[in-house]
């Protein structure tokens, strides 16, 4: 069967190895990337494998893989495979900003080399990280911990090192969620959140940090309507966030990918979710689950990725540049004096 253009979608796997099914499937639609989960990492040998495997399906040797490795309960690598060391979660970089911040910038960067190094090696080329949303008291405890500060001024200091060290170790950050997630009181995965605060409120405070690391090359949307914006569309979904605010008002001009398309924020099948965010304006759709029957039908809703969104594509795999040499034990030892609890 006759391969097709590269698709508008990232696409899951189930398990630690693909299977016949699966490596056909890539073969044929061919999509833009894949996303690894815990449940496809069991050894860095084995990872590396299954990365190889999936460029070898789709003939493309630059074809992004992706992770979420934030650190903290989102760490996808870690132990307790030796092999992977565990990572603090986004909040403790920003309780030792509030004490000194210099010692916290230099703790995320260096933080962000050293994830870069463990997923490198093993063919990953892209991280769904820095979370930039700013945190409420009443924050769904799905995003709190993994936000590194409620003060916008703060959290950009902090994801701006983070992804630093990540692109100085040959790994693209894909900061999340776009315009912000933080207000959210009730988790995405579940149901979707509905934020009712003025236009005002959300330029002045939970907009700045995006704005400001516009030049990222790689955006995660957020599932969650703004009511001030389009109370009829979550983010992810609505012509009006991602043209008006995303793009023109916070000025990113990098690659849009939606969270995953299996959460429950969002309805309607697989085909209308695909559908309707690829109308909206994003340039790929992110598919997680690995259940092949839903990447079918992403795949045959999402088609090719052209035009701006394949220029798009094409700049963020540009933006990736081979690792800067630097000394690992070294920066073991400094993360230890900044924060013993890494």
């Amino acid at each position: 069967m006759a391969r097709m253009p590269v698709g508008a979608f990232i696409s899951g796997c189930s398990g630690t190895e693909l299977s016949d099914a699966e490596t056909a499937f890539f073969a044929r639609a061919n999509p833009w990337g894949l996303i690894l989960f815990k449940r496809n990492c069991e050894t860095p040998a084995q990872v590396k494998v299954l990365t190889a495997a999936f460029r070898s399906a789709v003939a493309r040797k630059d074809a992004p893989v992706f992770i979420d490795q934030e650190g903290g309960r989102v760490q996808r690598m870690g132990p307790p495979v030796p092999a992977w060391r565990k990572y603090p979660a986004a909040e403790e970089y920003g309780k030792l900003y509030e004490k000194c911040p210099l010692h916290a910038v230099r703790a995320t960067r260096l933080v962000g080399r050293l994830m870069a190094e463990d997923l490198e090696s093993v063919g990953i080329t892209a991280n769904c990280a820095p979370v930039l949303d700013l945190p409420r008291e009443d924050t769904t405890a799905a995003i709190s911990s993994r936000a590194f500060s409620s003060k916008p001024a703060a959290a950009l200091m902090l994801a701006r090192a983070y992804a630093d060290g990540l692109m100085e170790g040959g790994v693209l950050p894909v900061m999340k969620h776009i315009p912000g997630h933080g207000r959210a009181v009730v988790d995405s995965h579940y149901e979707l959140p509905v934020i009712k605060a003025s236009r005002p409120e959300l330029e002045s405070h939970d907009f700045y940090p995006f704005a400001a690391m516009a030049s990222c090359p790689m955006a995660m949307t957020a599932h969650v309507v703004l009511t001030a914006i389009d109370a009829d569309h979550p983010a992810t979904q609505s012509v009006r966030v991602i043209k008006d605010v995303i793009r023109k008002q916070l000025g990113f001009n990098g690659l849009l990918m939606t969270d995953d398309l299996s959460m429950k924020a969002l309805s309607g099948s697989m085909s209308e979710k695909t559908a309707a965010s690829l109308k909206a304006g994003v340039d790929v759709v992110l598919h997680c689950n690995g259940v092949l029957a839903e990447m079918e039908e992403v795949a045959a809703a999402a088609g090719a990725l052209k035009g701006k969104a394949l220029a798009r594509a094409k700049a963020a795999l540009k933006a990736r540049r081979k690792p800067l040499s630097y000394d690992t034990k070294m920066a073991l030892r400094d993360l230890q004096v900044l924060l013993p609890a890494a």
